[in-house]
């Protein structure tokens, strides 16, 4: 079959959407031919890709609105709103350029990747061939009682993201994305509730947006756990937000009272010195390190002289991070929120319920003391989540999913023209 996949943000060797779009087109690439639209912005990091290794069947379609080309190596300090602008424009060129190339190739299925929200429009839709979009995520919100910890800024943020998604909702081109999409993917079942008030008509739950392949997978399971058992050491990683709720996770941590624990954190933000001051008031400071935003080779070398994962995020849909952890055979403490609350089950690690603050921390605390004394059960999740990513959230899983997918809208899709 001739795929079109829309892939905004699309590159090798990176994490979050970038690693998305590109593991993606790698893995349909397999079953399929594909052509992937995508930003002139990833295209150096790809063309040098495609010079070492060019996989069969797979093609790039480079294009930016106007020539317009948003230069991700700023990412730290580029304005959301700028993306968001660019990206929406991005979209509508995308469609122009896909109209061509579909007179010349006579595509079987259209696909959308990549951003992966759910409030805002594929104008792909609009091609006269089956349509999928996503996986997709984005409805989930932070609970209201957990504002109370957040700066004025963090408060601002949190306001203007919800204020976007409604705007989101509003916008007829998403209502349309909606309803035309054959079949719409998402990752949690609030994005799902929104999706079917969209007008959704076949939506499909798909465990995560991301996924591990078969490099990484050999690469982190050798990551044995660390034989030093004097001192338990807890890891947070992530860029330092305030919705990762790496706070939530301090203030557990001192809770816990152990006195042979330490708590590491990876990764660099606007909440770095907040945090900081926050483990000096809680009298963790000298039982707490801030790595800062270390290399991914050292992250794994961090990772393998930790022995439990803590990711309390507020909202996070689809984070690697969980995968990873559960791949090295750690055991993972996270909220009941969002995407970790689908990765991580009883039998890989805790889901803490997030009804406040106070409530969260302290069950947070409970469940990392018991991680702590008990390493029969760091051992036994540990194996349950090696097995449950293996199964479930590899890229060639997902690949597979997705190909079988397109045969049968395909076959679906021939038999109602033949009806018709």
């Amino acid at each position: 079959m001739k795929v079109l996949l829309s892939a905004y943000a699309c590159e090798p060797g990176r994490g979050s959407e970038p690693g998305v779009g590109w593991n993606m087109a790698c893995q349909i690439a397999k079953h399929h031919e594909v052509w992937v639209l995508t930003s002139n912005t990833h295209r150096p990091a790809i063309e040098a890709e495609l010079a070492r290794n060019q996989p069969p069947n797979l093609n790039f379609v480079y294009l930016d609105p106007l020539g317009w080309v948003y230069d991700w190596s700023y990412e730290g300090k580029r304005s959301q709103w700028s993306v968001y602008l660019h990206y929406y424009l991005w979209q509508i060129w995308a469609y122009f350029v896909a109209t061509r190339l579909h007179k010349e190739i006579s595509f079987d299925v259209a696909h959308h990747i990549t951003y992966g929200r759910y409030s805002s429009p594929s104008f792909l839709v609009f091609l006269p061939i089956p349509f999928i979009w996503g996986p997709v995520g984005g409805a989930e919100s932070t609970p209201k009682p957990f504002w109370q910890d957040f700066s004025q800024r963090a408060k601002v943020y949190e306001t203007l993201r919800n204020l976007l998604r409604w705007v989101g909702e509003l916008d007829p081109f998403v209502h349309l994305t909606a309803r035309r999409s054959t079949v719409a993917i998402v990752t949690t079942p609030e994005t799902a509730t929104h999706l079917n008030a969209l007008g959704a008509k076949r939506i499909e739950f798909l465990p995560g947006q991301t996924g591990i392949n078969q490099q990484e997978f050999a690469r982190l399971e050798q990551l044995a756990v660390s034989s030093d058992e004097t001192t338990i050491r807890f890891v947070s990683i992530g860029r330092l937000l305030h919705w990762k709720g790496f706070h939530l996770g301090l203030k557990a941590f001192a809770q816990t009272g152990l006195e042979q624990s330490e708590y590491w954190i990876i990764g660099e933000g606007p909440e770095r010195k907040r945090l900081e001051e926050l483990a000096n008031q809680l009298g963790i400071a000298d039982r707490t390190f801030f790595l800062g935003a270390i290399s991914r080779e050292d992250t794994f070398h961090t990772l393998a002289k930790s022995h439990v994962v803590v990711h309390p995020a507020l909202h996070d849909f689809s984070p690697t991070v969980c995968l990873e952890a559960m791949v090295a055979s750690r055991p993972v403490v996270c909220l009941n929120l969002g995407g970790p609350a689908i990765q991580i089950t009883e039998e890989t690690g805790f889901k803490i319920h997030a009804q406040t603050p106070e409530q969260a921390v302290s069950d947070i605390a409970k469940a990392m003391t018991l991680l702590a004394k008990d390493p029969d059960l760091r051992l036994r999740m540990g194996q349950a989540g090696h097995k449950r990513v293996r199964e479930a959230f590899s890229w060639e899983s997902k690949g597979r999913y997705f190909a079988q997918l397109y045969e049968e809208i395909s076959t679906q899709d021939k038999s109602y023209l033949k009806l018709g």
